[in-house]
């Protein structure tokens, strides 16, 4: 067991809850940093930055919301030089497949000075099961402005599998990871999989992305996050991330889990069945009610 701690920042998010569980599976010191975390960190308010690497030796860093916002790249470079004066000496940066922002960040976290992985990945599988994509796949129907550009999905599992990897083993300093399954689906096909594990009919609708932006503020989404997902969709979905990386395959000797075999689990978890809230009832209504709202409206 070592006694030298690592900070996960965004770690009761997707891929940082998933490294902090095999983290202290290991015996790792783990130290959380989140807004709830002791003490609390937030990418927005600096003066939780020192507090949060002091006594750090490695650090995950997942910024949040995305990379791709203006700003973020200073950002994290920021708190990478901080991190480094504070004895930090380990950096494992989730980055982004084919974004010019994740890469200004990348630039930023290698000129620290400390050891530094990049684990470069796009759009994960989980999206439909515990991210954007969930509510409409409990409505059963996927409406997206996504069309016939493959994507190399990657599993979470294997993202956080890296991560601990390049956190606490020899050997993986100075490398970029490009992380994807082992293959390419459009949305459609990933949609149609989902379909096949549940057992029930969950369609894709091509939408434009006039309409998605209108279906996306009708729901009350913020505007930050409008942007955000209309630059994935209508500059990151292009195309530059259909090939397969051999990042997993480098970094953990094996072949990278597919989609059909995340759809098979997340089916048998019940994610797609105990997540009906009241909650999720209310925004799957929401759903609904836009979905109406966008058949009516000409394209």
């Amino acid at each position: 067991m070592t006694t030298e701690t690592t900070l996960v920042l965004s770690g009761t998010g997707k891929t940082g809850r998933r490294i902090v569980e095999r983290l202290s599976a290991r015996g790792v010191p783990v130290r959380v940093g989140s807004r709830s975390g002791r003490p609390p960190f937030d990418w927005e308010d600096r003066e939780t930055w020192a507090p949060a690497v002091l006594g750090v030796t490695s650090a995950y860093l997942a910024y949040f919301p995305d990379l791709a916002v203006p700003g973020a790249a200073a950002t994290v470079g920021s708190f990478a030089e901080l991190a480094v004066a504070s004895g930090v000496r380990r950096l494992v940066l989730l980055s982004g497949r084919g974004e010019e922002g994740a890469q200004l960040a990348e630039h930023a976290v290698r000129r620290s000075g400390a050891d530094w992985t990049v684990l470069r990945s796009s759009w994960f599988c989980q999206n439909f099961s515990e991210g954007s994509f969930l509510d409409m796949v409990l409505a059963g129907e996927v409406a997206l402005p996504a069309g016939s550009v493959a994507e190399p999905f990657v599993d979470l599992d294997d993202v956080a599998d890296v991560a601990v990897a390049a956190l606490t083993e020899s050997g993986r300093a100075g490398h970029i990871y490009e992380l994807t399954g082992p293959q390419l689906l459009t949305f459609a096909e990933a949609v149609e999989q989902i379909a096949r594990a549940t057992g029930r009919q969950v369609d894709y609708v091509q939408i434009s992305m006039e309409q998605f932006v209108s279906a996306l503020a009708e729901q009350g989404e913020p505007e930050a996050a409008v942007a955000l997902l209309s630059y994935l969709f209508s500059e990151v979905l292009d195309g530059r991330n259909a090939q397969l990386g051999d990042g997993v395959q480098r970094a953990l000797g094996r072949v990278p889990r597919a989609f059909s075999d995340y759809a098979r689990d997340a089916a048998a978890s019940g994610a797609w069945r105990h997540a009906l809230t009241p909650a999720h009832r209310s925004r799957v209504a929401e759903y609904r009610d836009g979905k109406e709202a966008r058949l009516r409206r000409p394209l």
